[in-house]
């Protein structure tokens, strides 16, 4: 019986204020409360509120045949808590009707993984603990940030206790086998569950590009490219950022149409179902091992890590932010730590990333800055200020 398996990435986060050198050694408080409150309240009408009520919708309407996953950053979670408690209230009557798991991340949205085990380990804790309080679920399944993986990220993963991890279903990884199969870390235990990237992008990236050839990208018409895999696959994982669906694709272009009209559509097959990760691996035994021999993330046509350390002003600010770690966790001071880690937000060194600049939007999403220059520079006032005056911090 074949399966989809449904996940998705919710993150929103914490967007510097503009923050001159003149105020180094001045002013202790970095982040633009106004700028994001404004941020996350247009992205909680426009797509979390009206997603959530129609996922709640859809799992009653299947007598729970319907079945997500989520992972929501800590960042996100605290952004709900301060500007908008009814998104996690929906997030939680989601978790009540037992067909929504939810998985594990670092809790900051970092880079960790690359750069400090320790710090990776202790951020995975810290967001279990919240998901553990605010949904009573302990998570099984992993997925780091923008799904970056590694052999050694996976070896680190399965150290930490967990039964699988979402991967990109990379070409070059894969070679000539198809994401639509649960794989095994080559030498452990973890299991993988790859994302197949060409369907989650029709979704994701092309359902309102009216360029695009199949569009317009209908529900029947999606089904059938899901069916297609019967008898060459396990399971089709379907893997996007909720913000799909109603910000970064509008209600406008019939996003949630698709949407509701999707799992009738696929449950049509009497042999097809869905899952969640935990259940998909409880279901299909691995076919076989793989490897990482390089690190993969889901991120643009690479599917690497240049997107947040594809030149030197990433590079020489992702250094300096970890290169006082030991000395930061060494410090016991749970304010500094915890504003240390805000620093450690992968998507400001996204925002320094110059490969798309002159060409494209990309990496302009929701960007506070007008040039990856300036993000650099901003960055790197605010660190100025952190290293010199970490002891005095209060919270902000």
């Amino acid at each position: 019986m074949p399966s989809v398996c449904f996940y998705f990435q919710v993150h929103q986060p914490l967007r510097l204020k503009h923050y001159p050198y003149f105020h180094v050694g001045n002013d202790h408080t970095y982040f633009d409360r106004t700028g994001n409150q404004s941020i996350f309240l247009k992205v909680a009408h426009k797509s979390y509120l009206p997603t959530n009520k129609l996922l709640l919708e859809l799992i009653r309407t299947h007598r729970n045949a319907f079945k997500v996953a989520f992972s929501i950053t800590g960042v996100a979670i605290e952004q709900m808590r301060r500007f908008c408690p009814e998104v996690l209230d929906s997030f939680k009557e989601l978790a009540q009707t037992g067909c929504v798991e939810f998985l594990a991340e670092t809790y900051y949205h970092s880079l960790s993984s690359i750069y400090d085990e320790t710090e990776f380990s202790e951020q995975i804790d810290k967001h279990i603990g919240m998901i553990n309080l605010l949904f009573h679920q302990t998570p099984k399944i992993f997925r780091n940030t923008e799904l970056i993986n590694s052999d050694a990220i996976s070896a680190m993963v399965e150290r930490k206790g967990f039964q699988a991890m979402l991967a990109e279903g990379a070409d070059d990884i894969l070679e000539w086998r198809s994401p639509c199969f649960v794989y095994q870390r080559n030498g452990g235990t973890l299991k993988y569950l790859l994302k197949s990237y060409k369907l989650s992008d029709d979704i994701a990236f092309r359902f309102s590009n009216q360029s695009w050839s199949e569009f317009p990208l209908t529900a029947p018409k999606f089904a059938n490219w899901v069916h297609n895999v019967s008898g060459n696959g396990q399971v089709v994982n379907l893997f996007m950022d909720y913000e799909t669906f109603g910000e970064h694709q509008w209600s406008s272009t019939g996003i949630f149409e698709f949407l509701k009209a999707l799992p009738a559509e696929i449950l049509q097959h009497k042999d097809w179902n869905f899952l969640t990760p935990s259940e998909v691996i409880q279901t299909y035994p691995p076919v076989a091992s793989l490897s990482f021999p390089r690190i993969v993330s889901w991120a643009d046509l690479e599917r690497d890590l240049t997107a947040w350390q594809g030149n030197h002003m990433q590079k020489a600010a992702l250094r300096q932010v970890y290169e006082f770690a030991q000395e930061m966790r060494n410090r016991n001071n749970p304010v500094a730590l915890d504003l240390w880690r805000k620093l450690q937000i992968s998507d400001h060194f996204y925002y320094m990333c110059t490969k798309w600049f002159s060409d494209g939007d990309v990496h302009a999403y929701f960007n506070p800055y007008q040039n990856p220059y300036e993000a650099f520079i901003n960055y790197m006032n605010v660190l100025t200020d952190f290293r010199k005056n970490v002891l005095h911090l209060e919270a902000i």
